[in-house]
C-alpha cells in the first residue's frame, strides 16, 4: 500500500511549486486504490513561522479537493502530524542518540569561531566549505561527561570518508556520489530542535511513508538521508524528485521575487480546478494530446515516468487559456452562480443576470475580467465617434449613421421585445440598406454599449437592456453622430 505525505512548512502563502508537489504526492497515492495521502506540518523552524500560514495550507488543499486521509485535524495511527507536537515526545532526541550508538552520528562541541576558521582557510584555498569536525574522534563516554558538565553541543551526522553512496530516483535514475564530498550536517541543534533534514527522515520512517516527492534541490542531500536509513537498517522510500517551476529560463518561480502564489491567482479570478489542471502539466507530459483534466482524470493518467528533468516555465497565457476552458465547460446554471458576485459589482440595475452570464461565458477568461466587461449596462459611457471607423467591418461614421437611423425606426415599431424578435427584424436591414451584416450590427452594438469590445453582440445586448434603454441610447448616439 502506498503512503505518501505532503509536508509543507507554515512560512507564508502556498507557492505554485509547493502546490504542484502536493498534487503529485496526492496522485501517486491515489494511483493505488488503497493508497493513503497524508498531511504533515513541518514547523520546527520557528524563526520562519508565519501566523495564519497553517490555515492557508488547510484552505488551499480544501479548495483544490486534495483531500488528505491523515493529518493534524483527522484521526490516524501515526500522529501527531505536526512536528512541534511530535518533538514534545522526545522522538527526535531518542533517534539522534540511537544513531550515535550505531555510528551514524556524533556529539559536536565546536563553537562558531572554530567553524569560521575552517571556512576561511578553505575559502582561501578556493575549496567548497566542508567542516572537518574534530569532535567525531571523541569517545561517547567522554562526550557524555562533557554534557554532564553543562557544555553546549549539537549532534552531527557522521559520514564515511571513503566509498560511495548510491540511490535510485524515479525521475533522475541511478545516482552515485563520493562520500568524501558530503558534509556532516547538524541533525539536532543546541536548543534540542531537530533540523529539517533529520526530522524529515524520522517522521517518514515512523509514518511508514513509501514514496517521497520533493524538489530536485534535495537530490544533493539524498545520499546523506540514505546513510541514516542504512545506519538504522530501515527501508529506503521511493524517491520522486521534481524539476523546479521556472519564471523564465534562468529564474525559479518564487514568492520572494514577487511571483504569483496560489492565493494571488485565486484573487485574480482563476479557478482552483484550472490552476491545479495547469500545474499538473508543468514538468509532466501526458501520453495523449489531452490538456484539460479533472482531478479524477489526472489520477488515472498520471505516470511519474513522464516527469521531465528540466524546469518548466510558468506561462500565464497558457493558464488563462486553461481557465477559460474550465469556465466554458460549465452548465449555464453553474456558471451563473459562480459569476453572479462579479456581475453585481458593476451591474446594480434590474437586468437579467442569467442572460448576462450567458453572453459572458464564451468570452470572459478569468472572473476578475467580468466587472469591467459589463459595467456599461448600468452606466452608458461617453465614447468617440472615431470608434465607428473599422476596416474589418467596413464601417465609418457616415455608414453608421445610416444604419442606426434605420435600426431606430425598425426597433421603435416592435411591441414584442425578445432576442428572437430583435434578431429577425435586424437581420432584414442589411439587404434593405444594401449593406453587409457587420455594417449594421457593429455600429448598433457600439451605439448602445459605448464600448468597442463587449461580451455580447448588438442583438443580445438590446434584449438585455430592454426596449426603452436601447432606444434611449440609440437616440443619443445618433444625436452625437449628427452633431
Amino acid at each position: 500500500m502506498r503512503r505518501t505525505r505532503f509536508a509543507p512548512s507554515p512560512t507564508g502563502y502556498m507557492h505554485i511549486g509547493n502546490l504542484r508537489t502536493a498534487l503529485y504526492t496526492y496522485l501517486i497515492a491515489k494511483k493505488d486504490p488503497e493508497g493513503v495521502f497524508i498531511l504533515r506540518i513541518e514547523d520546527t523552524d520557528q524563526g520562519r513561522f508565519v501566523e495564519g500560514a497553517t490555515d492557508i495550507i488547510y484552505q488551499t488543499l480544501k479548495q483544490c479537493h486534495l483531500t488528505y486521509d491523515e493529518g493534524p485535524d483527522k484521526e490516524g495511527n501515526y500522529g501527531p502530524y505536526v512536528q512541534s507536537e511530535r518533538m514534545r515526545s522526545g522522538i527526535y532526541q531518542k533517534y539522534a542518540k540511537e544513531l550515535i550508538q550505531r555510528g551514524g552520528a556524533h556529539y559536536c562541541f565546536c563553537d562558531e569561531e572554530m567553524i569560521h576558521v575552517q571556512r576561511e582557510l578553505q575559502t582561501a584555498r578556493k575549496e567548497n566549505f566542508k567542516y572537518d569536525d574534530p569532535c567525531k574522534l571523541l569517545s561517547i563516554e567522554e562526550c557524555e561527561k562533557r554534557i554532564e558538565n553543562g557544555e553546549s553541543y549539537v549532534i552531527r551526522q557522521t559520514v564515511p570518508t571513503s566509498g560511495t553512496t548510491s540511490f535510485d530516483d524515479e525521475v533522475f535514475g541511478h545516482i552515485t556520489v563520493d562520500n568524501d564530498t558530503l558534509d556532516e550536517s547538524i541533525l539536532l541543534k543546541s536548543d534540542g530542535f531537530p533540523t529539517y533534514n533529520f526530522a524529515n527522515i524520522i517522521d517518514d520512517h515512523t509514518m511508514n511513508i513509501t514514496h517521497v516527492v520533493r524538489g530536485m534541490e534535495y537530490l544533493s542531500s539524498t545520499p546523506k538521508y540514505n546513510l541514516i536509513y542504512q545506519a538504522f537498517d530501515w527501508a529506503i522510500p521511493t524517491y520522486v524528485h521534481c524539476p523546479p517551476v521556472m519564471k523564465d529560463e534562468k529564474t525559479k518561480l518564487s514568492k520572494r521575487n514577487g511571483d504569483a502564489s496560489f492565493q494571488d491567482l485565486i484573487q485574480k479570478g482563476y479557478l482552483p480546478e484550472a490552476i491545479l489542471n495547469y500545474i499538473a502539466l508543468l514538468g509532466w507530459a501526458p501520453e495523449t494530446d489531452q490538456e484539460i483534466y479533472t482531478l479524477e482524470e489526472l489520477v488515472q493518467a498520471f505516470n511519474v515516468q513522464h516527469i521531465g528533468t528540466s524546469g518548466a516555465i510558468f506561462d500565464m497565457n497558457k493558464l488563462t487559456w486553461v481557465n477559460a476552458q474550465w469556465l466554458r465547460a460549465m452548465s449555464l446554471d453553474q456558471y451563473t452562480e459562480l459569476v453572479k458576485p462579479y456581475i453585481v459589482q458593476s451591474v446594480k440595475g434590474n437586468f437579467d443576470i442569467t442572460k448576462i452570464a450567458k453572453i459572458l461565458q464564451n468570452r470572459a477568461e478569468t472572473l476578475l475580467q467580468i466587472p469591467e466587461m459589463v459595467d456599461f449596462f448600468d452606466h452608458f459611457p461617453a465614447y468617440d465617434n472615431d470608434l465607428y471607423n473599422n476596416k474589418k467591418m467596413k464601417t465609418n461614421p457616415e455608414i453608421a449613421l445610416i444604419s442606426l437611423k434605420a435600426a431606430l425606426r425598425m426597433l421603435e415599431e416592435q411591441e414584442e421585445w425578445n432576442e428572437q424578435v430583435i434578431h429577425d427584424k435586424l437581420m432584414e436591414l442589411p439587404a434593405k440598406l444594401e449593406l453587409k451584416n457587420g455594417q449594421v450590427l457593429f455600429p448598433l452594438r457600439l451605439a448602445i454599449s459605448g464600448k468597442q469590445f463587449t461580451p455580447g453582440g448588438a442583438i443580445e445586448l438590446a434584449d438585455i437592456l430592454g426596449k426603452e434603454e436601447t432606444l434611449r441610447r440609440l437616440r443619443l448616439s445618433i444625436t452625437q453622430l449628427e452633431a
